[in-house]
């Protein structure tokens, strides 16, 4: 995209993150990539306990982009912050949700982008014997994927990380369980111990650079997005209003042009069986 050719770009990341982000916005973006090798995103929140996530996700993410773009003194820059649990409409599926933002201080542009995913191993298990943690380590692809062994579910003393192979993991576990009351096994999320997550956030950019192609009609920024979602499609029987999409309301970041896509999914009516007049 010729809008930020040979601009330099910031990625605030300290999990090689860098490696499914980089090629994607070389290729779409054309422009310089800059990975800072110091810069401590762990103070953001850690997916392990011992630092709390403070705010929302998205205070996270702005938080760490703005901060990353200060230290460095650049004026373009991505990121992007994870959550793990409960899909957000299938409560009892576990979900990856991805969010990516793009912060262009040039054009006072910000671009957020998402992707909820059901491919996740997130999980964790309190642990009674080898076995059972030998079981729990199959189960989240180890060694291909990090696992972390904590002396207690909560507030833990000992947090110990980059696991790589079977033999230190039997010799970390037979180490830790003679002295902790309890052994607590979890998948590592970090993006660099967990190949399914990268993925998952490979996605996520993929999607944020379908908004910043998304250009507005109005000026030609990039960014042109939904700004709200209007339900109320009509019932085919009663032509009571559903919950389902009647319309998609686009508006630009920039000069407030806007726009309304009518029946964005290409139907004029829902089915009864998800009209709540014809099934009270």
């Amino acid at each position: 995209m010729k809008f930020f050719k040979d601009r330099k770009l910031i990625i605030a990341t300290k999990h090689e993150k860098e490696r499914v982000i980089t090629p994607l916005l070389k290729e779409h973006l054309e422009v310089e990539i800059f990975v800072p090798t110091d810069f401590d995103t762990d103070k953001f929140g850690t997916f392990s306990g011992e630092v709390e996530r403070q705010g929302t996700a998205l205070d996270a993410l702005r938080l760490k982009c703005r901060e990353a773009m200060e230290q460095y003194d650049f004026d373009l820059g991505i990121a992007s912050e994870g959550s793990f649990g409960a899909h957000p409409s299938l409560f009892f599926a576990q979900a990856d949700d991805e969010m990516v933002l793009m912060i262009d201080q040039k054009n006072g542009l910000e671009i957020i982008a998402r992707e909820v995913s059901l491919e996740t191993n997130f999980n964790a298990e309190k642990i009674n014997s080898y076995e059972q943690l030998a079981s729990f380590a199959k189960q989240i692809n180890f060694p291909s994927h990090g696992l972390i062994l904590k002396d207690s579910e909560g507030k833990s003393a000992q947090i110990i990380k980059n696991i790589n192979d079977w033999d230190t993991l039997k010799l970390l576990y037979e180490s830790l369980s003679s002295y902790a009351e309890t052994v607590w096994a979890e998948t590592d999320m970090r993006a660099h111990r967990n190949p399914t997550r990268m993925r998952v956030i490979e996605k996520a950019i993929q999607n944020l650079l379908k908004k910043v192609n998304s250009r507005c009609p109005g000026c030609d920024i990039p960014g042109y997005d939904v700004h709200e979602v209007i339900k109320g499609l009509p019932c085919e029987w009663c032509h009571s209003p559903t919950q389902s999409i009647l319309a998609l309301h686009y508006k630009c970041k920039k000069c407030d042009y806007s726009t309304t896509e009518q029946f964005p999914k290409g139907k004029h009516y829902e089915s009864p069986e998800f009209c709540s007049y014809c099934n009270p």
